[in-house]
């Protein structure tokens, strides 16, 4: 009887690498590992790695008695002005002043958007949900585009009505708009200062479901 002859060496090398592509290949995009929630954030922040300012609608109308109590926008519409985002004009405006629903008109600045500013007034949807409520603005003035640096980590799944979710935390990498590193631009927005010093560093955290097609960000179910 012949003896056995021994497996050419090319062979062993290329039956070894076939059997680590069927590895590869039987992972499971259900499972909740770091491959996957790393995957969906990454498709979340294409999506969604905007930083913006909740001014949905344009223009925006400054009163006098929105100066006189420094409202947010009082304080910052004047500093996008001297930064070339928006323009100035003045107008008057109605507002209710009282319980009875009584108006009274008032002198304001309305400011509208520059063709420099519409480049930052990004077309997508952005849900706000309150206890009562959901509402959908079709833009926002954004002033930064968030990607991925890394997955800290996440909660362990909890299935709740047949549906599991967890929360994924990671941090980010930020490409601000190169105005955003004007002093008074600081000042007048301090938390778009915070998460523009926080890359890297600061973690964020997105709440995400399974589904047939793997996790998604909870995001994309508020609509």
């Amino acid at each position: 009887m012949k003896p056995l002859s021994k497996p050419a060496r090319g062979a062993g090398i290329a039956a070894s690498l076939f059997a680590a592509a069927l590895l590869a290949g039987c992972h499971s995009k259900t499972e909740p590992d770091m491959e996957n929630f790393t995957s969906t954030i990454n498709s979340y922040l294409a999506e969604r790695g905007h930083l913006c300012m909740a001014k949905y609608d344009w223009p925006i109308d400054v009163t006098t008695a929105d100066n006189a109590m420094h409202s947010r926008d009082s304080v910052q519409m004047p500093v996008l002005e001297k930064l070339g985002l928006v323009k100035e004009t003045d107008t008057t405006v109605e507002r209710v002043t009282g319980e009875d629903g009584a108006k009274t008109t008032l002198q304001a600045h309305r400011y509208e958007l520059t063709d420099e500013g519409q480049k930052y007034y990004i077309h997508k949807p952005v849900v706000v949900a309150t206890a009562s409520q959901s509402v959908t603005h079709p833009a926002d003035f954004c002033v930064a585009t968030l990607t991925l640096d890394k997955v800290v980590g996440w909660d362990a799944p909890q299935t709740q009505d047949g549906t599991t979710k967890t929360s994924v935390l990671f941090t980010y990498k930020i490409d601000p708009a190169p105005w955003t590193q004007d002093a008074d631009f600081r000042r007048a927005f301090p938390m778009v200062e915070r998460v523009v010093e926080g890359a890297g560093t600061m973690q964020l955290r997105e709440g995400v479901r399974l589904t047939s097609d793997g996790w998604v960000a909870e995001e994309f179910f508020q609509r």
